[in-house]
C-alpha cells in the first residue's frame, strides 16, 4: 500500500459525539511504518486504529509533527490512546510537555516503542531536533518498550527514558528497532502490551492516580518476552 496517496488511511473513524470507546492513534516515526510494519498491521486488522498523518516523514519538524498529533488527540472526540514507534515517541513526549494536558484526558494511555536516542549523538542527523528529551513524568499511563540490539538506543538509555516518563518498561529482547526489518509479524507481544496498557488506563483511578489528582502513575515494573 501507497500511504502517501491514501491519506484517507490517516483519517481517524467517524464516531457518534460523546463516544467513551477510546481510539488508539499510531504514531509513526522516520519515514513513516511502510505495509509490513507491525503498526501497519495492526491498522489492517482492527476498526478501532487510525493512524496520525505528521507528514514530513523523511525530513520531520518537531513543532509540526506535535502540531498535527494535537490535531488528531483533538478531532478524536474521545479517549486516546497512542502507540508510537521510533521518533513518533519523542513526538508524544513533546506533545505532553508543550499541551500540559490533565491527567488522563484526552490520553489515557501511550505505548512507546523503540524511542531512539536523540541527546547523546544520534545515530540519524534528523533526530536532533528532538533533544534533549523532555523528561517529565507524562500525564498518563505509559509503557516503554525498547531492544537489546536497536541501533538507535543502548538498552540502559531506553530504560532511563522509561523512568524520566514515569511509565513502566517492557524488555522486547532481540528485535532490532522493533520495526519491519526485525520480521515481527503482527507482533505478538506488543499485542501483549497494549492489552496491559488498556489495563492500567482502565485502572488508573484505582491505582492513586485519577484524572481529577493531576499526578502520574508511578510504578517499577518491569516486562519482558
Amino acid at each position: 500500500m501507497d500511504f502517501a496517496s491514501n491519506p484517507e488511511r490517516f483519517a481517524p473513524p467517524i464516531v457518534e459525539s460523546g463516544s467513551d470507546t477510546p481510539l488508539i492513534l499510531t504514531v509513526p516515526g522516520l519515514d513513516n511504518s511502510g505495509p509490513t510494519h507491525w503498526q501497519s498491521i495492526w491498522e489492517r486488522e482492527r476498526d478501532d486504529i487510525a493512524r496520525v498523518d505528521l507528514g514530513s516523514w523523511a525530513r520531520p519538524h518537531r513543532n509540526t509533527w506535535v502540531n498535527q498529533l494535537n490535531l488528531a488527540i483533538r478531532r478524536a472526540g474521545r479517549p486516546v490512546i497512542l502507540v508510537a514507534h521510533s521518533l513518533g515517541c519523542h513526538a508524544v513526549a513533546w506533545w505532553a510537555a508543550m499541551e500540559r494536558p490533565a491527567y488522563g484526558d484526552p490520553v489515557i494511555g501511550a505505548l512507546l516503542v523503540a524511542p531512539p536516542e536523540v541527546d547523546v549523538a544520534p545515530v540519524d542527523a534528523r533526530l536532533k531536533s528532538f533533544g534533549p528529551a523532555p523528561k517529565g513524568p507524562l500525564p498518563f499511563p505509559s509503557i516503554v518498550a525498547a531492544s537489546h540490539d536497536d541501533p538507535y538506543i543502548q538498552l540502559h538509555r531506553a530504560r532511563r527514558l522509561a523512568q524520566f516518563w514515569g511509565g513502566r518498561f517492557a524488555d522486547a529482547g532481540a528485535a532490532g528497532h522493533i520495526n519491519a526489518e526485525s520480521d515481527l509479524g503482527a507482533w505478538p507481544f506488543g499485542q501483549f502490551l497494549l492489552r496491559t496498557l488498556q489495563g492500567l488506563a482502565t485502572r488508573s483511578g484505582e491505582d492513586g492516580a485519577p484524572a481529577s489528582t493531576g499526578g502520574p502513575v508511578r510504578a517499577q515494573i518491569e516486562l519482558s518476552v
